[in-house]
Formats: C-alpha cells, structure tokens, sequence
C-alpha cells in the first residue's frame, strides 16, 4: 500500500513539474512560431523576417556592444567578488564581521535610487555614451561577494594550511588553492551576471546617446517604436536576443547546477 501511494505521488509530482515546464516553455515556443509568420500569416521557411528586422536596425553593433558590455562586467564581477569574499571568509581583521553586514545593507538599497547619482559619476569623468561609462559602475556584485563568501566558507582549511606550510601568501593560496575549487560558484555567478547585464534596459538608456553605443534591449525598444504593430518583426529579435543567453546557459549549466547544489546542501566550515 506505501509503495502503491509512493508511486501515485511521484507520477503526481512528475505531472506537476511537466505542467509548470509546459507553462514556462509556452510562451517561448509561440515567440518563436510567431517569428516565422510571413505576409499571408502562414509559417514560412526560410524566414524573411530575421533579414528584415536586422536590416531595419543596427543590430549587429547592438548585440556587439551587449557581448562586449556582459563579458567585461561577469568578469569584473567574478575578479572583485573573489577578492572581497575571501577577505570575509577567511581573513581576520577588526570588523570584519560589521563591515559585511555594511555591505549586504546595500542589497536593501533600490537600483533606480543611485541611477542619478552613477550618473553624475560617469558625467563627471567625461565616460558618458562610452564603454567605460557602461562598464565601470557594475564591476563590484554585493550579491556575488556573497555568494562566494558562503562557498568559500565551505571549504576545507586544510589544504590552505597545507599551502601556508610551503611558504604561499593570502594571493597565492587565493589563486591557486580557493579559486580552482570554486569553479562551480564562479561559474553561477559568472552566468548570472553575465545574464543581467545582457538585459539591462534602463542604466544603458541612461549612459548612452548614440546608436553605436546602444545595447540589444535598448535597441529592442526602439524596434517596438518603429514596428508597433508588426509582431513577426519583433518576436524575430526577441529570439536573436534570447539565443545567446540559452547558449551561455547550456555550455555552463554542468557547473551552475553543481554550484547551486553546494550551495544549498553544505553548511559553513
């Protein structure tokens, strides 16, 4: 009888993950169907519309200035994350412990609250309608710090005992000890902020005033202006917009997946 109601709970679980997953990849599924809809409102093949949007557009520059944009921060984020994590999880220092708490009250902090003040940072080094200037204030994550900090904690302390033995300072043991064990976080937070700058819309609008400097969901805004009632058009862009984080995804899931294991079934060291 358990096995019996085992099982009947399983396959209502399976039924209840497959419907969430249906619900997740519909609207998808329809932005792509809807991408392939021709003149006379029939899927059609090759698709014309994928040609037509990129020609209306400066697309190319977009997705170039988002790829440029994304790597630059997720690497940034990934560099000065590490850094300050391993300086909260295993240094010592007066106030430390205050001085991270100081940090994660900024996550309390809203984004729209320091638009105008990064603004006025940008404006004031001449980096407005620059790279630098779309750069430079999302190259520090509180969250990634975070994030590392608890993994970093999760580790054991032997083998940097081990490296402190042979003579290693705080760098070495940082770089060649704590980092090639964490690739499973630096992977998540990689993807992560890789992700949320690919679709950041409103600091790029701020920051920019040319059109060679605009990023694909900038540049996606201005499409939905010149094609308004046009869907085929604007669900063709949505999809080359999407493309690149479902291929980030897929060549890093390995390591996300394992990191967000980790991370919720270890407890700190």
């Amino acid at each position: 009888m358990r096995s019996g109601r085992g099982r009947v709970g399983t396959w209502v679980g399976l039924g209840l993950v497959g419907l969430l997953a249906l619900a997740m990849v519909t609207p998808f599924l329809y932005m792509v169907s809807l991408s392939l809809v021709g003149d006379t409102d029939v899927l059609q093949w090759p698709p014309g519309n994928y040609a037509g949007a990129l020609s209306a557009l400066p697309f190319g520059r977009f997705f170039l200035n988002s790829a440029i944009v994304a790597t630059c921060v997720a690497v940034a984020q990934v560099l000065t994350s590490a850094m300050a994590a391993y300086a909260f999880a295993r240094l010592h220092f007066p106030g430390r412990d205050h001085l991270f708490l100081v940090f994660l009250s900024v996550l309390m902090v809203p984004a729209i609250v320091l638009l105008i003040p990064r603004f006025l940072i940008i404006n004031a080094f001449g980096w407005v309608d620059t790279y630098a200037g779309l750069i430079s204030t999302e190259v520090v994550s509180v969250w990634g710090i975070f994030l590392l900090r608890e993994f970093f904690r999760t580790l054991p302390r032997d083998l940097e005992d081990a490296a402190r033995l042979d003579g290693a300072g705080e760098w070495t043991i940082l770089w060649r000890v704590i980092l090639p064990l964490s690739k499973p976080a630096i992977a998540t937070l990689a993807v992560f902020a890789f992700v949320d700058q690919w679709k950041n819309f409103l600091w790029p609008l701020v920051a920019t005033r040319s059109v060679e400097m605009r990023v694909v969901e900038v540049g996606l805004a201005r499409f939905h202006e010149l094609y308004p009632t046009y869907w085929p058009y604007q669900m063709a862009v949505a999809v080359m917009a999407t493309l690149p984080l479902v291929v980030v995804f897929f060549v890093a899931q390995r390591y996300v997946i394992r990191g967000i294991q980790l991370l919720s079934v270890s407890s700190p060291a």
